[in-house]
């Protein structure tokens, strides 16, 4: 009788992690919250004797609408604001009393407050469910850019509920679109992505990309390909792995030196 052969779990397991890294080396598609988390540079947040502070800007976005509700950083209760159809619903505020009440039993506060139109805040958590059709986004409020003081760091979370099915069919740029109505990222500050931005060049320099017929950025192309193709951008946010180029008409977002984005 023939031997069965067993191969070790931990073959097995070295086996799958080598067929997923060589199938992402070959070009696999790159998931959506990936690609999410590229666009997004979430922000490091650290604490000592003097309470919470920001280690390392994110990505610098702007409240574009009311009703996002927040509560100061070292709380552990964070009630979700859904975005859908354009409209910002808050939590409910039944639910909020509740929450309010079971923390005043055990001593303390519950505190909230409604982020305001203008506000500047972080990124600090992406998460993706399909199966829901939701993009989860915990923000962080950017109390230096707000002139806050004392700084409390204030955090929401944020759900963009998405039609049903919607969400799988989406591209990334559909859903930064979505998340942009609310959250657009900030352009007119040097603490924009961690203050890694290099300003253009003058506007007389700019001409003839205005001038200049329109060309054809595809995924994929490298960077000298665009800026053969477009010319210099009006502005470029660094984050090393990844490179935003603010053109007047498009916004293009390149991963390890190649297009993953088109806005």
């Amino acid at each position: 009788m023939d031997r069965v052969r067993i191969i070790p779990v931990a073959v097995i397991v070295m086996y799958a992690l080598f067929v997923i890294s060589h199938a992402r080396a070959q070009g696999a598609p790159v998931s959506l919250r990936e690609q999410l988390a590229a666009q997004y540079n979430v922000v490091k947040m650290g604490s000592d004797s003097s309470g919470y502070s920001v280690v390392e800007p994110g990505t610098l976005l702007t409240v574009q609408k009311g009703g996002i509700l927040g509560v100061p950083y070292s709380d552990s209760n964070v009630l979700s604001t859904k975005y859908e159809g354009g409209t910002v619903h808050s939590p409910n505020s039944m639910l909020s009393k509740g929450i309010g009440f079971g923390m005043a039993k055990l001593g303390k506060v519950q505190v909230t407050r409604l982020f305001q139109v203008g506000e500047k805040v972080y990124p600090s958590k992406i998460e993706v469910d399909i199966g829901k059709d939701d993009v989860v986004m915990t923000i962080v409020a950017c109390d230096i850019c707000n002139g806050m003081d004392p700084a409390t760091y204030n955090k929401a979370k944020v759900v963009f509920h998405f039609p049903k099915g919607a969400l799988a069919k989406a591209s990334a740029g559909e859903v930064e679109d979505t998340i942009g109505q609310l959250l657009p990222i900030a352009e007119d500050t040097q603490q924009e992505q961690g203050g890694q931005v290099a300003q253009g060049a003058p506007q007389q320099a700019a001409a003839p990309e205005q001038n200049a017929e329109p060309q054809t950025i595809q995924l994929g192309m490298t960077t000298e390909q665009v800026l053969g193709t477009r010319g210099k951008p009006g502005k470029i946010v660094d984050q090393g792995a990844k490179q935003i180029y603010i053109y007047r008409d498009m916004k293009v977002t390149f991963l390890n030196g190649k297009v993953s984005d088109i806005q």
